[in-house]
This record gives C-alpha cells, structure tokens and sequence, in this order.
C-alpha cells in the first residue's frame, strides 16, 4: 500500500471514528499488582442510541515532512481545520495500538460555557490522534496535552482511560471557552495494586501539585479557574471535579452509582457509599480509586461490564420496571413524570444501546505486537461475546469491519445486527431466554481464554524468525475468531426463535415429529399484580 493511499485512510478512517462517538459511555482501570496475571486492564462500553458496533483500523504509516490532516466535526461531518500529521503513526485496532497503548472515554459534560466551538480538536479526534502518536501512556497524555494547546479543544468535558503495559492512568480535560484555545486537565497514575473506574462524571478532586511522577496537569488548571471565579481558595483544596463540573443528584445517581456497583462487587467496605451512589448522601465521595479484595483477570472485567445492580437496592430486575420477566432494560427518557411528580429510570453499566465495548489488556513480558489484545464485543455488554483482537493485526474480520452495514442499513453479515437480534429477542422473555444466551457465551468466552495461551506460544515461536510471520498468523488467528463469533450468534438466533417462538418453550422429543411444549406463562406475583389492577374485570364467576 502506497503511502498517500494509507494518508486518505487514515483521513477516512478517522472522519468515520470521531462521527460515531458519544457521551454515556463507562470504563474501569486495572493496575497490574491489581491483576491475576499482572496485566494492565480497561474497559470500555461505547453506548449511545445512534452507536453502530464496528471494530476501526486504522494502518501505520510514513507521511512526509509538512503532511496535513483534515479533521471533521463529529456531529455534522463539517470540515473543521487541519492538524500537522506525525511523521510516523502507528497502527490502531479498535482503541488499542501496536505498542499496547488503550484508551477508553466517557464523557461528562460540565461547565457549558466552557465549550470552544471554535476549537479543531474533538475528542474522538483527540483518541485517535494520541493512540497514533504514542509508544507509552505518558506520551499519550503528553501528547493530548500538546494538541488541545495547539489546536483548541472542541467538545465538552472528557474523562478518559489511559494505559499501556506497565501503567494505568486516569486524565480529565475541558476547554476553555470562546476566545481561550486550549483545554484545562489533570492526569494521575492509578496506584499499583488498585483499581478505578469513571463514568460520565469527572472523578479526579484534589490533586498532588508536587508529584511530578504519578501526576500531571495543565499549568493554569487552578489559576484559570481562579480567573472564572468558579474558585478562591489554596491552591492544595483545588479539586478538579467540584470545580469544572459540580455533582449534582443526576451525576450521582445515573453516573457515579456504576462505578460503586463495580466497586462494591470487588471490595467488601463500599456498602458505605450506597447513600452516595443513590443520590441521598453527596457529602461523601466515594475514593478515586480502591484495593481490590481480590485480583482480577479478564473474565472478571467482561462481568462487571454486566453489572445491572444485581443484588443491591437498585436491583433492575426487582421492580416493575422489570415486566413480569425481570428484564433489567428500560426504555428511555431516563426520566419522567406522573402527576407532577418526576421519577428515574437506573442507568447501570449494562444497558440496550451500546454500540460496541471492550476490555484491552495489555502484557509486559510479551513483545508489544503479541502483548496487546482487544477483547472486544458488539450490543449490550450482558449479551456481547468478547472475542480476542491481538493489537498487531492488519485487518479486522469482515464481519466488524467498517462499511459492513450501519445504523440504518441492514447486513446480513454485520454482527451489530446478529447480536441485536439475539438481544432485542431476549428482552422480550429475559428470564427463560438469556439464560440460554449466557451459556453459549460463556461457552465461547472460556474457549477463547483458553485459546490465547497456545496462541501467544505459537507467536512466540513464528516472531524468532519472522515478525511479520507472527503478526500474519495473529491476524489470520483473530479473524478466523471473529468470524466464529458472528457464526455462533447467527446459529443462535435461529435456534432461539424455533425454541421460544410465540411464548412457548419448545422441546425435541426422540422419536416424535412434534415437539413438548410448555408454556410457563407469567409468575404468581405478576398475577397478584394484575389481578388487583383488572379488578373483576378479569375475574372469571363462579357457577
């Protein structure tokens, strides 16, 4: 591939990116004293109504000196400006690159006045740019760092997850307004041994102003905001959070409770923070971040991306929200009102209308192009079947790859509308038919896991002769389990709709051409339920 044709797709692919991000998205951070196997681990759930799941590549490249990039307004696709390309980018699968460099986001808004309109840079841009740039996760932020000053920063605030093989690290940034090119931030290494999380609120408060090691921020982070007069205190009580987007009972409830339900799965002592995390008790933070009970591995990061509050005061599935199959989606708004009176809808980390997500690790003791791996999944996190994305690959299996369908195109052989049939089919009976669901992912999630240590072996063995060999044969490996992937789900659907059609539980009987059939019906406390709304409208007499 010539060098000006891997120019126009970046220039392509990065259009096509930044148009599809969105802002109710949730990540948790792994260290790797805080991992099984030592790894570095985040997640990443991209969720919005209009996200299509696809998995983007963008190749490596040599530009020559003085090369321009177009940047394109998210939202509109408007041509905003151009950016100075690098001499050399690196390849980026997804949101991890060949040095095993990842990012996540969510986004968190804050001070509304405090978006620059005129700025080139979104975020999505920003991400993109930064995995394309960088070898560590410190050149990352550094690099984010130069671009915003540079360029202006376009969109509203922005957490996001940053790591690579060794370090993990959490950085918030938010313009500076009409008039003010650039952004404000603050980056902080996660402690070795802890874990973290952000989901559509700033989580960062105060700040060591003096730990240059495991701390970087923008040198008028406080004195701009003294200047905006949002803050007039010392310099040490300066807290990023409370400053640049102050919480509120929304942020609470809607965003921070999913970080305390990751929380409080993995750590015994966050029941404290319940009153925190439903919005009644704002006065008591929860932390940054927290030691973990006990070590995470990768499948433990694929189940707390489907955390739905099982088990806690805001258990989805335990009120009537839940219909009487104890589904744990609901329909948005996330508000609304009867009778003058306003009412929630939970929004936990598993939820309908994400596009795609993921969960990178990242390993030291590996070369960085066997090391990296994007475990990565279409649809809702409950349902999706992460499937393993070695970062070095050079092409991404047909069916996640970008221009495979989209939104309001339908393709057969896109696995964003498989997954989507299997998962809006479940919701209509979720309590007999994900189950079902589950098990085959489960099935196939374990395989995979169980894969990846022969692979690496093989990798390893290919990588002493030929590099190039290695990442063929990652490449050939990842998309052969993409395409499994789809197959499966495609197999699902079929069997799914024969078993559970026309709320029926259909069974095969040897030697019979008709199956068993039961039909469950709804439980008894549904009945009771309808039975006292009907009245005796439904009652059937007595003779």
């Amino acid at each position: 591939m010539s060098a000006a044709l891997r120019h126009a797709l970046s220039v392509l692919v990065l259009t096509i990116t930044v148009s599809s991000l969105s802002s109710a998205c949730t990540n948790i951070l792994v260290t790797r004293g805080a991992a099984k196997d030592g790894s570095t681990l985040i997640t990443y759930a991209a969720d919005s109504h209009t996200r299509y799941g696809q998995l983007y590549f963008l190749p490596a490249a040599d530009h020559p000196e003085g090369t321009m990039v177009d940047v394109h307004d998210y939202g509109s696709g408007a041509w905003l400006g151009k950016v100075r390309q690098a001499r050399h980018t690196y390849s980026v699968v997804g949101f991890t690159n060949e040095h095993q460099v990842s990012m996540g986001e969510t986004t968190f808004g804050g001070r509304p006045e405090l978006v620059d309109t005129a700025g080139i840079i979104d975020y999505g841009t920003l991400m993109f740019m930064a995995m394309q740039r960088s070898r560590t996760a410190r050149e990352a932020i550094h690099t984010i760092g130069a671009l915003v000053a540079e360029y202006g920063y376009r969109s509203s605030g922005e957490s996001f997850s940053i790591a690579d093989p060794h370090e993990v690290w959490i950085m918030e940034l938010i313009g500076k307004g009409p008039g003010n090119t650039g952004a404000v931030w603050v980056a902080m290494r996660v402690p070795d041994g802890y874990i973290s999380g952000h989901a559509n609120h700033p989580r960062i408060m105060t700040f060591p102003l003096k730990d240059t090691l495991n701390c970087y921020y923008a040198p008028d982070v406080i004195t701009f905001a003294r200047s905006k007069g949002y803050f007039n205190g010392k310099d040490a009580a300066f807290s990023f959070s409370d400053t640049y987007a102050p919480l509120d009972f929304s942020a609470a409830r809607f965003c921070e409770a999913r970080i305390w339900s990751v929380f409080n799965r993995v750590n015994a002592s966050m029941g404290a923070y319940a009153a925190y995390a439903k919005g009644e008790d704002l006065s008591k933070r929860m932390p940054l971040w927290i030691k973990p009970d006990r070590k995470l591995d990768v499948h433990d990061l694929m189940e707390l991306m489907r955390d739905y509050y099982g088990g806690t005061d805001l258990d989805m599935t335990q009120d009537v929200g839940a219909g009487p199959f104890g589904c744990p989606y609901r329909w948005r708004p996330m508000t609304w009102s009867v009778d003058s009176a306003e009412y929630l809808n939970e929004r936990a980390i598993s939820t309908q209308q994400t596009g795609f997500s993921f969960v990178a690790q990242a390993r030291a003791w590996l070369p960085d192009h066997i090391g990296g791996i994007l475990w990565f999944g279409v649809d809702d996190t409950y349902h999706t079947v992460y499937t393993p994305m070695y970062c070095s690959i050079t092409s991404t299996p047909p069916a996640f790859r970008e221009g495979n369908g989209s939104m309001m195109e339908w393709s057969d052989d896109a696995a964003f509308w498989i997954f989507n049939q299997v998962s809006n089919f479940s919701y209509t009976r979720f309590n007999v038919i994900s189950p079902e669901i589950r098990a085959r992912q489960a099935a196939l999630e374990a395989g995979y896991l169980a894969q990846v240590p022969g692979v690496d072996r093989a990798a390893l063995e290919l990588s002493k002769t030929s590099k190039e060999a290695a990442i063929a044969y990652l490449t050939d490996y990842s998309t052969t389990a993409g395409q499994a992937t789809f197959g499966a789900w495609k197999k699902l659907y079929r069997d799914l709709f024969v078993k559970f059609m026309d709320g029926n539980i259909k069974t095969k009987v040897p030697g019979r051409q008709n199956p068993a059939v039961a039909q469950p019906g709804y439980s008894d406390a549904w009945k009771r339920m309808v039975a006292r709304e009907a009245g005796d409208r439904l009652k059937v007499p007595k003779h």
